[in-house]
């Protein structure tokens, strides 16, 4: 099952990240490919957009409309059953009040040369979302994606998901309904990402994308950034889970199996003290898997990636946590206060027993949208404040520009700026 890694012994932390890193390179660059597929996009718009999708969802119908009808809409949302019904209601509302709570405040002030500064926050006009279909087909990514959009006041937002001839999740276009998205359209793929960025006939040009998806996708976002703000290159899904000898290891190895059937290259790994432990939570996969109906992907990203990490002392359990900066991080100690002051890196933390991972993809609040491999040390999840522009006004007084000018010339002369100086300079000469 989980591969077994002992951190005590010399320089296991160096050949940890070796591990770690053999991950990331195993995600094939789709760049080229992409690249193509983008500048067609630009070229021929709708036309381009339909071919690929025919292409790459295989695809024999002629069908070639590429967005939702309103009708469509209401008759799709009308099929979701009342029970998934109010268990998406419920998230909704969870999600929009913890986001509620991001805002930021503008601020402003008057120094003591009166010179007048403030700082604003403005929503981004328009945002694109996009959702994958096929087995990652989740009402869940829309409303993590779109409740911070509407949190922050963002007048238009645009959602796509593979759906042109083929049917739908039904959840998925309730939940974007209810989350007021403007429309709605039928693609996947880096074609989709295209369209959003630069427009078509059909799809409007938005200001930043955002969703995860396949790594034609990943490639794509990262392709078009600087046209387009996007929310973060997100890799394949990760968990760490700390625990020990008094943890439940039945429970455990469920939630080490939730993370892995997201895909075959998601990664779960069991950091623990005890080694006893650890031969118990492998024998409790065994016998779960054998029981879940994605067994045989969430098999492939344990026997792939997977591991029991063994590690003797606390300090030991910090480094190597800090060292992975996992996606979630699940601590399920009794004593976990003065370990979790110490962790620096980890993209969203769940703390004892009753706290799997599973309940923060749908219904705690927080953001699923997380920094994967690794980014955890220097990014964080999806928040309201990823929907916002910052900008500042200045307005400098006439004694500020007598005190501050001269400052102001002393550099812009010692980095040979002289126009810069001449600007400031103007202003302190004397009318005549």
């Amino acid at each position: 099952m989980l591969k077994f890694f002992n951190a005590n012994k010399k320089n296991s932390l160096k050949k940890l990240e070796v591990i770690l890193n053999s991950r990331k390179l195993s995600q094939q660059n789709k760049s080229s490919i992409v690249k193509k597929i983008i500048s067609t996009v630009k070229k021929n718009g709708d036309k381009a957009v339909i071919k690929y999708e025919k292409k790459f969802s295989k695809i024999k119908s002629k069908k070639a409309n590429i967005i939702f009808t309103k009708k469509e809409i209401n008759q799709i949302s009308k099929k979701v059953d009342m029970r998934l019904k109010k268990s998406i209601d419920t998230a909704f509302k969870r999600i929009k009040e913890f986001h509620s709570k991001q805002k930021f405040s503008a601020f402003k002030y008057k120094d003591k040369l009166k010179n007048e500064l403030e700082y604003r926050y403005l929503p981004i006009e328009r945002v694109g979302v996009y959702v994958p279909g096929g087995v990652a087909s989740y009402p869940s990514t829309v409303l993590m994606n779109c409740v911070p959009a509407l949190v922050a006041g963002v007048k238009e937002i645009y959602l796509t998901t593979p759906a042109l001839g083929k049917l739908v999740n039904p959840a998925i276009i309730y939940a974007a309904k209810k989350c007021g998205v403007k429309e709605i359209y039928k693609t996947g793929g880096a074609h989709s990402i295209a369209a959003l960025t630069y427009g078509t006939k059909t799809f409007k040009k938005v200001n930043k994308i955002v969703g995860p998806g396949n790594s034609y996708v990943a490639s794509a976002k990262k392709e078009v950034f600087g046209d387009v703000g996007i929310d973060m290159i997100a890799g394949p899904s990760e968990v760490s889970i700390i625990a020990d000898k008094h943890s439940n290891a039945k429970w455990i190895a469920a939630d080490l199996i939730a993370q892995a059937e997201h895909d075959i290259f998601a990664q779960s790994i069991l950091i623990s003290n005890n080694r006893n432990f650890i031969k118990s939570v492998n024998s409790y996969l065994k016998v779960q898997l054998k029981e879940l109906p994605k067994k045989k992907i969430a098999l492939k990203s344990i026997k792939n990636y997977g591991l029991a990490i063994y590690a003797n002392n606390q300090s030991k359990i910090i480094e190597i946590v800090n060292l992975i900066a996992p996606e979630h991080l699940e601590i399920n100690l009794k004593n976990y206060k003065s370990m979790i002051r110490k962790i620096k890196n980890a993209g969203s933390i769940f703390i004892g027993k009753f706290s799997p991972e599973a309940i923060g993809d749908y219904m705690a609040g927080p953001n699923h949208v997380l920094p994967t491999s690794g980014s955890a040390k220097f990014s964080s999840g999806l928040s309201v404040n990823d929907f916002l522009k910052r900008y500042s006004l200045i307005k400098i007084s006439k004694t500020g520009i007598e005190r501050l000018g001269p400052l102001v010339i002393n550099l812009a002369m010692h980095e040979n700026l002289e126009g810069h100086a001449n600007s400031v300079k103007i202003r302190l000469k004397k009318e005549i």
